[in-house]
C-alpha cells in the first residue's frame, strides 16, 4: 500500500480470531516471525499482540462469540466511532457490536456491510494501530471480495471517502489517491458457501517459500503463488485453523 502508517479512512490493523490461540502463534512465528505478547489483564479476554522486533503489527484473539469463524479481519482508522457507524448505517451498512471502549487505547465497533462484509472502526486514542506496514511480515494490502459491487463501492466511498482507481478487472481503493487496497467481484468460481470478506494481504520476501513454509507448518495454498500482470507476485493461504490470508513479494505494493 501506499500508506505507511495509520491515517483517518485507512486501514490501521488486522486481527485473527482463532480457536486455537497457541497453534495460531506457532504457525505465524515459522511464517512471518512473529513474536506473540498476551495482555495479562482478565477483562482482556486473551487479546495477543504480534511484533516484529518492537512494533506491533496483527492481533491474535480468543473466538469470543460462538459460532464465530476463524478468520482475519480488517480495522479502519477513523476520528469519531459513533459519527462513522451512524454514517455506515444511512448507507445501508449494519453495527454488528459497539461504539465500545477499550481500555484507555481507543474505541471500536464492528460492521457489516451491504454486501455481507465484515469490518471494524477504531478511534485511536494511545494505540493508533500498527507500527509498521508494507515491510516483510507487516500487512501491506486488504482487499475485498463481494458479490455487490457496484453497493460496495457506493458505501465505502460514502462511509470513509475513499478514492477509486478502476482497471478493467480490478478496483483500488484509496485515501486521497495513496492506495491501499482493492476490491475482487465474487463470481461463480467462488464457491456460494464462501462469505463476501475483507482479505488482508502480509508482505513477504519471497512469496514460493512463504507459500512452502505455510503448507509445511499445517496450511494451505489456496491459490498457488502466482505473477499478477502488471502487478505483484501473491498468493492466498490458509492457516491451520482455517483462517485464510494473503502473501505479496514486499516491494510490488499496489
Amino acid at each position: 500500500m501506499k500508506l505507511d502508517a495509520p491515517v483517518p479512512g485507512g486501514p490501521c490493523w488486522t486481527e485473527l480470531g482463532t480457536g486455537d490461540l497457541e497453534a495460531a502463534e506457532r504457525f505465524y512465528a515459522a511464517l512471518f516471525g512473529w513474536r506473540a505478547r498476551t495482555d495479562p489483564r482478565p477483562e482482556a479476554g486473551g487479546y495477543t499482540v504480534a511484533h516484529l522486533g518492537d512494533r506491533a503489527v496483527a492481533a491474535l484473539t480468543p473466538l469470543y462469540q460462538e459460532g464465530q469463524p476463524c478468520a482475519w479481519n480488517v480495522s479502519f482508522a477513523v476520528t469519531d466511532a459513533d459519527v462513522s457507524a451512524r454514517l455506515l448505517t444511512e448507507a445501508g451498512g449494519e453495527v454488528l457490536l459497539g461504539p465500545t471502549d477499550v481500555f484507555d487505547v481507543g474505541r471500536f465497533a464492528v460492521a457489516l456491510d451491504p454486501g455481507g462484509a465484515v469490518f471494524q472502526l477504531w478511534q485511536a486514542r494511545t494505540f493508533p494501530g500498527a507500527g509498521l506496514f508494507n515491510a516483510p511480515g507487516s500487512l501491506g494490502w486488504v482487499e475485498l471480495l463481494t458479490r455487490e459491487a457496484v453497493r460496495a463501492e457506493a458505501f465505502y466511498t460514502t462511509v470513509f471517502g475513499w478514492t477509486v482507481a478502476s482497471s478493467e478487472n480490478y478496483v483500488q481503493w484509496g485515501v486521497g489517491g495513496a492506495d491501499f487496497g482493492g476490491m475482487v467481484a465474487m463470481d461463480e468460481k467462488f464457491p456460494p458457501e464462501v462469505p463476501p470478506h475483507w482479505l488482508p494481504y502480509f508482505a513477504v520476501t519471497d512469496v514460493d517459500e512463504s507459500a512452502r513454509t505455510a503448507v509445511g507448518a499445517g496450511g494451505t495454498a489456496l491459490m498457488e503463488p502466482v505473477s499478477v500482470p502488471d502487478g505483484p507476485r501473491i498468493a492466498v493461504l490458509r492457516d491451520p485453523q482455517g483462517a485464510v490470508f494473503g502473501v505479496y513479494r514486499a516491494g510490488e505494493e499496489g
